[in-house]
């Protein structure tokens, strides 16, 4: 056994032998690109395949792009699809396998096909655009009211973009007019950097919303490709939520975004999207116009009215006073005939009416004088009924003391002068002896 083993050297070179076989070397795979990094003009990166539905890694190896090949592909990569080759990217590449006595298997990538990528952009594209739907968003931005004359704009791009300075001097040099109130929120419109620093930009916008009317995200022209930078979940996930309407102008018209697509407003162009302002100013001030012109014509027409009016009053004053004083008249005439027949009848009646009285006051007057002295009839017999004489009369006496009525003996003592009092007459008597 000792004399047919190989060393471990041996046995990597035959493995690397196999590896130059023709089935390995110049074929195309598909992966997902990860641990993408440049050192000294070579790409190193790793390619990975991914299970569906578990997204649990199922083959995985090394692969390098070396600095000579990568300086071409790197140019046709980003020219065909806007970005650079970065980590995430689902990519198809020619490989050839490659195995090295102490680095092991590598893949080396002599090819690139961009169009794949672009597909899956597409693809991802449409991924975001069902979740937004899923999630009951994308139309958030769509619905929220535009004031009549939008002004004062939040505006999102670049500060050296040339789709920028066309928005302002579109805006700025309308033919209307039109004022207009802009603030630049700068941000990357291209490349890595993009969608952070738009998040950014929306986030600090959001912190003054009630200083703006809307916000304008624009960028001018280029290659179709380098716009799959916006074809993001959470860039456009923050575009639906956003408070204020938006306009989206990105690229040309044959270009597309998800943005577009959450966007309250789609244009085109950067102009495109001053030209939606300019022309809802101009129609509100057409609008102005038209309720100018209403007012004054519906003024002009109740000064003509008026005029009217008045010249008929004038004409008729005359007429009105000339028969009220005629009515006027006549009605004097009738009350001053009217007025002694009237004072007449009045008197008359009155005299009635005061015989009437007379007669229903002695009536009144007899009837209480006879009530009355019947009252004191009835009072003089209780008087006479309840008088002491009548008492006296019955036999009854009285009994005084020093001029005071006796009613108990305890009130006498021996020796006290007593004087009684009979129906006829009175008597005086010494008291000898009291028993009580």
């Amino acid at each position: 056994m000792e004399e047919t083993a190989i060393t471990l050297l041996e046995f990597s070179r035959r493995i690397g032998a196999l590896m130059r076989s023709p089935q390995l070397q110049r074929c195309w795979i598909v992966a997902e690109a990860v641990d993408v990094t440049v050192r000294g003009g070579h790409c190193y990166l790793e390619l990975v395949q991914k299970n569906a539905t578990t997204n649990v890694v199922e083959a995985k190896v090394r692969a390098v792009i070396w600095a000579n090949v990568y300086s071409r592909l790197r140019v046709a990569f980003e020219k065909a699809t806007g970005q650079p080759l970065q980590s995430g990217m689902k990519v198809m590449v020619e490989v050839s396998a490659n195995f090295h006595e102490q680095y092991g298997l590598s893949l080396i990538v002599s090819n690139i096909n961009p169009t794949y990528t672009l597909g899956d952009m597409a693809r991802q594209r449409l991924e975001i655009v069902n979740r937004l739907k899923r999630e009951g968003i994308i139309d958030l931005n769509k619905r929220l009211p535009w004031c009549v004359a939008p002004q004062r704009i939040a505006i999102v791009s670049a500060d050296s973009a040339a789709g920028y300075g066309d928005f302002i001097d579109q805006l700025h040099r309308n033919p209307y007019g039109l004022k207009f109130y802009t603030k630049l929120f700068s941000a990357y419109m291209q490349g890595v950097n993009t969608v952070p620093s738009v998040l950014a930009a929306l986030r600090r916008i959001e912190q003054l919303q009630a200083t703006f009317d809307c916000v304008v995200v624009i960028r001018g022209g280029g290659a179709t490709a380098e716009l799959n930078v916006f074809d993001n979940y959470e860039l456009a996930a923050a575009l639906a939520r956003f408070p204020l309407p938006t306009i989206v102008g990105i690229g040309h018209d044959r270009d597309y975004t998800v943005l577009d697509e959450v966007a309250s407003v789609r244009v085109k162009t950067p102009t495109a999207a001053a030209e939606f302002l300019i022309d809802k100013g101009q129609k509100a001030l057409a609008r102005l116009d038209d309720i100018s012109q209403t007012i004054a014509d519906i003024t002009n027409q109740m000064l003509v009215d008026s005029r009217r009016q008045l010249d008929y009053i004038a004409n008729t004053i005359p007429l009105a006073v000339k028969q009220i004083m005629t009515v006027s008249k006549a009605n004097l005439s009738n009350y001053a005939r009217s007025i002694p027949l009237c004072a007449k009848s009045r008197i008359d009646s009155s005299d009635k009416d005061l015989q009437l009285y007379l007669v229903r006051t002695r009536q009144a007057v007899e009837a209480v004088m006879n009530r009355e002295r019947h009252r004191l009839e009835v009072f003089s017999t209780q008087v006479d009924l309840l008088s002491p004489r009548q008492v006296l009369r019955r036999g009854y006496s009285l009994v005084m003391c020093h001029g005071k009525f006796v009613t108990n003996a305890s009130q006498l003592k021996p020796g006290d002068t007593i004087v009684t009092h009979f129906a006829s007459g009175k008597a005086s008597s010494n008291i000898i002896e009291i028993k009580e």
